[in-house]
């Protein structure tokens, strides 16, 4: 027998089709309070949508560690044997949250492990770098990836004016225009931390991280052409990839990989290993495997545990811990203000954002504190005399060695923005590289001259064959383009 309708204070609701009037024709009354509070609940179902990487799809599964790195940190996520359970959410950059799943974008790669010492959020990409190196870059940047002011659309000038005018961007301008900046479906990418972290041991040493996620089901990409017909027949391709696929029982699963860096060693790099705009070569620090991540749930209810789902790089465990990163350093703050924003004040008690574990905390009041009082009700403040929760000496993290004020960590100067771009485009096939310029090109046409001028000048700074290969398919693209006017004017000539 199905249940008995209600309203949200409990009373059951008689009749659900017909609004109260006050008569066969007469109009609605306002004592139909059923009536107004469908209405008013409908006027807010919605929540503001993330500014960006707004468009995602989310599972759950585990994290089993396999290797044991336990000399590198205490974190107990990484104790051998361990098995977590996780939160996986990937998106686009750019899009709004209705936009198609199959555009070429960075791709958000974000992971909530539900530890035995609280919540540890890794809040990455599906590339190893990023943009721009530096947080006061990044609202303009979003800027470029978003509409026009006047147009509402969006701006190729705007795009390529901004990397053009700002070379540390090639690294992920040339991923991106690569054919890893269009993946078939979330399985078939990897995820990086991206930025660098940091680990400390039990005898208070600390080393530098990187974290890598192979994917375990191949790469596959698609080619423009392949994803503009994709787009045409579905918007949802992602979605339906990654929940259609656990619900059939095709659980995907990753690689998790680390590289460790001595923490003194960041003074002997010939690049800055706090750049987010630079990798560290494997030659120099190989990665090491430790565990295998695996998706093996879909959500119950796509808004409350996807939409609402809230990472933040500003949640970690004792044994991992930050480093210089500047923008890093920016996203610790950003992210967790976001989310009292775009959520509410108490956004980390909503199921699917609470720890597994106990919460003490002195945070009072608030919209939606829904939390009840703590066991010993006179503790609402600290220090107490009541009993209250205190600090825990023992999970302090070992102070930074490193010298803040050093060159090799100024963000302005000695920066070599091409070298690591080099080797990179060294690594394509010429297949690679014909797909390269062609994506590229067809991203560039119609911005003005200048600017495209200023950006191949960046690519022949990466490699003469770089620009060249660039400025052919420009062309290429340029005629075709002009072609398929004339034909459109001639046919409509007619």
């Amino acid at each position: 027998m199905a249940d008995i309708l209600t309203t949200t204070a409990g009373a059951p609701v008689a009749d659900n089709q017909n609004s109260l009037t006050a008569g066969p024709r007469g109009p609605v009354l306002l004592e139909d309070y059923k009536l107004l509070e469908k209405l008013a609940h409908q006027n807010r179902e919605r929540i503001p949508e993330r500014v960006v990487h707004a468009k995602g799809w989310g599972a759950f599964g585990t994290l089993t560690i396999t290797n044991d790195i336990t000399k590198y940190t205490i974190a107990k996520v990484f104790e051998p044997g361990t098995k977590t359970e996780l939160l996986a959410r990937f998106s686009t950059v750019a899009g709004e949250a209705g936009a198609a799943d199959a555009e070429r974008d960075v791709r958000g790669f974000a992971l909530k492990f539900y530890t035995s010492q609280g919540n540890w959020d890794l809040v990455g990409n599906n590339t190893p770098v990023f943009f721009v190196r530096d947080p006061l870059k990044f609202p303009d940047f979003i800027h470029t990836q978003k509409r026009h002011p006047k147009t509402n659309m969006r701006s190729p000038t705007a795009m390529w004016d901004f990397w053009s005018l700002s070379p540390e961007s090639l690294h992920q301008v040339t991923i991106l225009m690569s054919d890893r900046g269009l993946p078939k479906t979330p399985t078939n990418m990897n995820g990086y931390g991206s930025h660098t972290y940091s680990f400390w041991n039990a005898a208070g040493e600390r080393y530098w991280v990187k974290f890598h996620f192979k994917t375990l089901q191949g790469h596959s990409y698609y080619t423009n052409a392949e994803a503009a017909d994709v787009i045409g027949k579905s918007r949802e391709s992602y979605q339906a990839a990654l929940f259609g696929g656990i619900e059939k029982g095709e659980f995907p699963k990753w690689e998790l990989q680390v590289q460790i860096m001595p923490e003194l060693d960041a003074h002997k790099t010939p690049y800055n290993p706090f750049d987010l705009t630079k990798v560290w070569p494997h030659t120099d620090y190989p990665v090491i495997d430790v565990g295998i991540l695996e998706l093996n749930r879909n959500a119950e209810n796509y808004f409350n545990e996807i939409e609402q789902a809230a990472f933040s790089p500003s949640n970690v465990v004792p044994g991992i811990g930050f480093s210089p990163d500047k923008m890093l350093q920016a996203r610790i703050f950003s992210y967790a203000d976001a989310h009292r924003h775009r959520i509410g004040t108490h956004y980390e008690a909503l199921p699917v954002n609470r720890p597994h574990t106990a919460v003490h905390t002195y945070h009072k009041d608030g919209a939606l504190n829904f939390r009840p009082n703590p066991t010993n009700p006179d503790a609402y403040y600290e220090p107490n005399s009541f009993n209250g929760p205190r600090e825990d000496p023992a999970v302090a993290e070992p102070p930074l060695k490193i010298s803040g004020d050093a060159a090799h960590y100024n963000h302005r100067d000695g920066n070599d923005d091409y070298g690591q771009v080099t080797a990179l485009f060294n690594l394509f096939d010429a297949g690679q590289k014909s797909r390269l310029f062609l994506n590229i090109a067809e991203a560039m046409y119609g911005i003005p001259d200048d600017i495209a001028e200023r950006q191949i000048g960046h690519f022949e700074k990466v490699h003469p064959d770089y620009a060249a290969g660039v400025r052919e398919a420009l062309s290429h693209v340029t005629k075709a383009q002009a072609a398929d006017t004339a034909r459109q004017q001639a046919a409509a000539a007619e």
